[in-house]
């Protein structure tokens, strides 16, 4: 069964405030806990289309939100192809769009799919399984370099090239092959330098950074924020949850740029860059969790949620 609770959902459904004969984007579908909420706020008529990598995920939000009927079309595919997907099923724009970055909860405790480091199984991390790169792969044929570049760019590790360098040197004896094995030796390796005093599992860093690069999911979101604009109609809404700094500070820097008025630089005398604002900010600040949501749902703590507003 796919089990997955939408963060800050009321939030959401209050900045999109959907209505009958709209049309909405759901980008990460999920188990579909956030376009039944659209769904149920746009009756009767309006539509969602949801995308999804998952195929499990795609599979429980269809059962879930059956009896929509086809006012829910969803289809396998990553949000940076929104605008090829809207396109092909003759919508110019949306009037709402929200993105739940990261992980579902159903992800992280299949054990056979790899994610999390508190179940032993095969290292795969792949949302779309149709694809060749899993985890097991960049860790066994990556260099050091590149392995290095992973762990410190994506998961932020400190110690990075420490890490990258032992696991070099012992996949020449055998292949890390699952989860367990690879929190261990990370575990191992970063204890020998003192590194255990986080209030978080050792290997945390290292497994978010494998799962960052096996579903490109940094490249995605940058694709989808280059012109995520252009997908919304006017008064249309963008909610975007992330769930870590690199995330958070992607889609920050969007939506300012967005709402800027002239992209040239601070000293230019005249404005030569043809910019003008696309959106106006919803949320000056991120919206965060409330205590009572953490307190039901504790993997909810890191999310903070950005919206704009299409002019």
């Amino acid at each position: 069964m796919f089990a997955h609770v939408s963060v800050l959902l009321r939030e959401v459904i209050e900045y999109l405030d959907p209505k009958p004969g709209k049309r909405y984007l759901d980008g990460t579908l999920g188990g579909g806990g956030h376009s039944e909420q659209i769904l149920i706020g746009s009756e009767p008529d309006g539509l969602v289309l949801g995308l999804d990598r998952d195929e499990e995920a795609l599979a429980a939000a269809r059962a879930r939100l059956q009896r929509f009927g086809d006012r829910l079309s969803a289809r396998q595919a990553s949000f940076a192809e929104a605008d090829e997907i809207l396109a092909a099923v003759g919508w110019q724009a949306v009037d709402g769009a929200i993105l739940d970055l990261g992980i579902s909860s159903h992800q992280i405790d299949s054990p056979e799919r790899g994610f999390s480091f508190r179940a032993d199984g095969r290292l795969d991390m792949r949302m779309d399984r149709r694809q060749e790169l899993d985890a097991q792969r960049i860790l066994n044929s990556h260099s050091e370099a590149e392995l290095e570049r992973i762990f410190r760019d994506f998961g932020e590790e400190p110690q990075a090239r420490r890490i990258a360098r032992a696991l070099v040197a012992e996949r020449k004896n055998k292949s890390i092959e699952t989860t367990v094995e690879l929190a261990r030796f990370i575990a191992r390796a970063k204890h020998s330098r003192g590194g255990r005093g986080r209030d978080h599992h050792p290997a945390t860093q290292v497994f978010q950074a494998l799962r960052i690069a096996v579903n490109q999911e940094l490249v995605d979101l940058e694709r989808f924020l280059d012109k995520g604009y252009q997908l919304l109609r006017p008064q249309g809404r963008m909610a975007i949850i992330s769930f870590h700094s690199l995330e958070d500070r992607l889609v920050k820097q969007a939506f300012r740029k967005w709402s800027r008025a002239c992209l040239c630089p601070p000293r230019a005398l005249i404005c030569r860059c043809g910019w003008s604002p696309k959106v106006r900010l919803l949320t000056k600040k991120p919206v965060v969790p409330s205590a009572h949501e953490i307190e039901t749902n504790p993997r909810a703590r890191s999310a903070k949620l950005r919206v704009v507003e299409k002019i």
